[in-house]
């Protein structure tokens, strides 16, 4: 990692361990929380973050105070805060590195939104794969709690707090934040329609606030350093801080970097992911997980934030990028995420339960050489037959399917005339 490049989530990454409580308190952790709890009311800690223009991490970009504002002042008691690591977007895996390199970066964000919404307790919601991130997460909340960070009467302000890890049952569906609150309460993780907005009526119909892991571990550092500060971090004019970047698939060094908001999608790949390997071009990358639109190389040097991604049509979702060189099937690939999206669909309503399968299976027709020319027609109907889901599921998942559609339909063509895949095995 280039020395130039500030690290802000992952200043005490190391290569072997985990940082301690001792290690992220020497590097000024657990100030922000001590500054806001003695000098600050809860309302003046969303205007701070507004403020610093941070935008939710988890893959929607959502202005995150905007979030934090929507809790009622006058609403109902108990409130709690809910924190999402459930992380089941394919080729994401940010969290599990931050939570594994910097816990208590997570913890010290959690306390400072409980402080700003009063709350009283948290639920950190994980995946059951992640199992050793419950058991850290577990491991350093007892630390937090032994050092007078959790619990009652923190560092002595009066204010209250407890965390509580919870194991999560696992499916695609509960990063969604109402099927996440249902999942909480035991109940079948379904999405609901707002309103009522969780902020107004969430667990147990009290107003809960849920945001994401790396959105989180942002707070105490803007906190610390100021909104400006955190600006002052982004590549773009309209950009905020540092970003997680997840790289997967064609490249020599995947891994997930932290780097400016911002940075240009070929720097990512090129100086920090190691390029492809040799003899490969790039033909094309999905720039925030799988329910994005698949990017070619007109846009290799696009720079990956929110904003200029929008412009070309195309959204940075949660930066994963996973990335296509000229030897791979982009149909095989679409079939493979469509196999995923398929048995994740929640069943809740027909255009997922019917139409992701219906979807699967004329890509797999395809791709075994058996497609006829009027799929490609039906393909493009039944991805606008997603886009009337009751969730934002069915309509990610038509994502890369459109996009295989719109920018690759030669290849699709291809498979169709040939009667088999151009690519081989």
């Amino acid at each position: 990692m280039s020395p130039m490049i500030e690290q802000v989530l992952f200043r005490n990454r190391r290569p072997d361990r985990i940082a301690t409580l001792e290690e992220y308190r020497e590097s000024g952790g657990y100030e922000g929380l001590a500054r806001v709890i003695r000098e600050n009311r809860p309302r003046d800690i969303p205007k701070l973050i507004d403020a610093s223009g941070l935008r939710g991490r988890g893959g929607a970009g959502f202005p995150c105070a905007k979030k934090w504002m929507a809790v009622p002042e006058n609403g109902a008691f108990p409130r709690y805060v809910a924190v999402n690591a459930d992380e089941m977007e394919p080729g994401t895996f940010k969290d599990r590195v931050l939570i594994h390199a910097d816990p208590h970066s997570v913890l010290e964000g959690l306390l400072i939104a409980g402080f700003a919404v009063s709350a009283e307790k948290g639920y950190i919601f994980v995946r059951p794969s992640y199992e050793n991130c419950a058991r850290i997460l577990e491991r350093e909340v007892e630390r937090a709690r032994e050092a007078g960070l959790l619990g009652r009467n923190i560092l002595g302000s009066g204010f209250s707090f407890d965390v509580i890890v919870h194991r999560s049952g696992g499916r695609y569906i509960c990063g969604e934040a109402s099927a996440l609150l249902k999942a909480l309460m035991g109940r079948r993780p379904n999405p609901v329609k707002a309103p009522p907005f969780p902020t107004d009526k969430g667990l147990w119909d009290r107003p809960t606030l849920v945001n994401n892991v790396e959105t989180l571990a942002n707070v105490p550092h803007i906190v610390r350093n100021g909104p400006e500060w955190f600006k002052g971090l982004a590549r773009t004019p309209t950009g905020a801080g540092t970003k997680l970047y997840c790289v997967s698939g064609r490249v020599n060094r995947p891994g997930c970097f932290e780097l400016p908001i911002g940075t240009p999608l070929n720097e990512i790949i090129e100086e920090h992911a190691g390029g492809l390997p040799e003899g490969r071009r790039f033909k094309a990358c999905l720039p925030g997980g799988a329910s994005t639109r698949f990017m070619g190389p007109e846009h290799y040097h696009v720079e990956m934030d929110f904003d200029p991604l929008a412009a070309v049509g195309h959204r940075l979702g949660t930066a994963a990028v996973m990335v296509f060189d000229d030897r791979t099937c982009l149909v095989a690939v679409t079939l493979n995420l469509m196999e995923f999206f398929a048995r994740e669909s929640c069943g809740w309503c027909t255009p997922c339960r019917e139409g992701v399968p219906y979807v699967r299976d004329l890509l797999l027709r395809i791709e075994q050489g058996e497609g006829r020319e009027e799929y490609i027609p039906k393909l493009r109907e039944m991805c606008r037959h997603l886009w009337n889901a009751y969730c934002a599921f069915a309509p990610g998942a038509a994502s890369p399917v459109e996009s295989l559609l719109t920018f690759f339909e030669d290849e699709v063509r291809e498979h169709i005339s040939g009667r088999r895949c151009p690519f081989g095995e």
